[in-house]
């Protein structure tokens, strides 16, 4: 039994080998139990605000070196299934619940969540106040942290290590800001996906090039129900390859990291608005025109996740509730027309279009002389509301009037040789 002592030293709790310890790189730790896979796991540690939806919550690539912690207390009820991940696998560094339900009660059920996580080695901890760790972190911001049981609790010589000993640890986990990471989460080559729904086995009436960032899978489902042939493109895709393609829009996806790294995606974007394609971006995608128009982005104190999140349409004042997932955003001017700060107004007029209610966070970004827009939230509402779907009909419109306008334009080039 080891004793361990809370950031200010005010109170004393214990620890044996059966539990497990959550530990913040300020101090403060808790004792629980373990949740899924034993072991060690450190990351940066964030909380997602949704009553439903973990399992596409837990394979979002945009969790990637991340520990998530569920403020609602009753997790795993429903269990998990074959069809509701945004990937192929479990993104999340680590997990924490307050309450796991014992039992599975759901038709579409085909398994635990508890299962899940082990066989996919995802640690975490269960049994602590994850009311008080959230409030903690709303107000220090998050910060890196680690989740240790089993064998990784002792050490050497068998002894249980102690809280410091393990505050070490987490101290020497590498920083959110500044890390790089849409490589880890992006696809390897290239992936087709067809026209579905009322769609299905027609002509496309659309080609759009998706370039993959850490994509949740309902992305290109909702651009395919719309008569879209979607290619997943590589993280490290060239702008020739994807000039190759001739696609009608261009998508660039969610995913992790710093937006203020990705040099080589913000300049394959200004080649993409240089070209005139249509341009749709969501979360990094959104973080990534901003810096491709010029303006900086920074991180969030304790970033927005979950699926309750309020966000407001300043072209029509509609009200979205939305599902979001980021730590970092977009440093641009609300109301107002601007010039694109890149290159003196190189990409003309801008503004933004959305706007976070609880905090004034930019949410979208038009532009107002290219076919480019994009917003910081989910709209393809895996998991939560359908209130933003509007958005991808926004991207076909898009692409319908960049295409009306290339074919009015080779009529009348044709008409023009015609009469010469």
């Amino acid at each position: 039994m080891v004793n361990l002592y809370d950031s200010d030293a005010t109170t004393v709790e214990s620890f044996s080998p059966d539990d497990a310890i959550l530990v913040l790189e300020d101090g403060q730790v808790y004792v629980g139990k373990p949740f899924g896979a034993l072991g060690q796991t450190t990351a940066e540690i964030v909380f997602t605000t949704g009553m439903t939806g973990y399992q596409e919550t837990i394979t979002d690539p945009s969790y990637d070196r991340q520990i998530l912690i569920q403020t609602f207390p009753h997790i795993g009820n429903t269990g998990v299934n074959g069809e509701d991940n945004e990937s192929s696998k479990i993104w999340v560094a680590g997990y924490v619940v307050r309450e796991p339900s014992p039992n599975v009660s759901n038709w579409r059920a085909t398994g635990s969540l508890q299962d899940d996580l082990i066989s996919q080695g995802i640690v975490g901890i269960s049994g602590i106040d994850t009311r008080k760790l959230v409030r903690h972190l709303r107000s220090a911001g998050v910060m890196r942290a680690g989740i240790f049981s089993g064998n990784a609790l002792k050490q050497g010589n068998g002894e249980l290590a102690s809280t410091g000993t393990l505050r070490t640890i987490v101290e020497e986990t590498p920083q959110m800001a500044g890390a790089h990471l849409m490589d880890e989460v992006s696809t390897a080559q290239e992936k087709i996906i067809a026209p579905r729904g009322a769609f299905a086995g027609k002509k496309p009436l659309f080609k759009v090039a998706a370039l993959d960032f850490g994509i949740k899978s309902m992305t290109p489902q909702r651009l395919s129900e719309r008569g879209c042939e979607v290619h997943i493109l590589p993280q490290h895709t060239t702008f020739e390859e994807l000039q190759a393609l001739s696609p009608d829009g261009v998508f660039f996806s969610n995913g992790p990291g710093d937006p203020a790294t990705a040099h080589k995606e913000v300049a394959l974007l200004r080649e993409v608005l240089d070209r005139g394609y249509p341009f749709f971006g969501i979360c990094l995608g959104n973080q990534l025109l901003g810096r491709a128009l010029g303006f900086g982005t920074y991180k969030l104190k304790f970033g927005h996740r979950g699926i309750n999140q309020p966000v407001k349409d300043v072209n029509t004042d509609k009200v979205s509730i939305t599902s979001q997932n980021h730590g970092f955003a977009v440093d641009a001017p609300l109301g107002t027309d601007i010039s694109s700060p890149f290159d003196n107004g190189h990409f003309g007029k801008v503004k933004v279009s959305h706007i976070g209610l609880n905090d004034d966070v930019v949410e979208g970004l038009q532009c107002l002389d290219i076919p480019a827009f994009s917003v910081q939230y989910h709209p393809e509402a895996s998991a939560g509301p359908h209130d933003a779907t509007y958005l991808f009909d926004r991207f076909i419109n898009l692409m319908k009037s960049s295409q009306d306008s290339q074919h009015a334009q080779e009529q009348e080039e044709t008409e023009g040789k015609i009469n010469a």
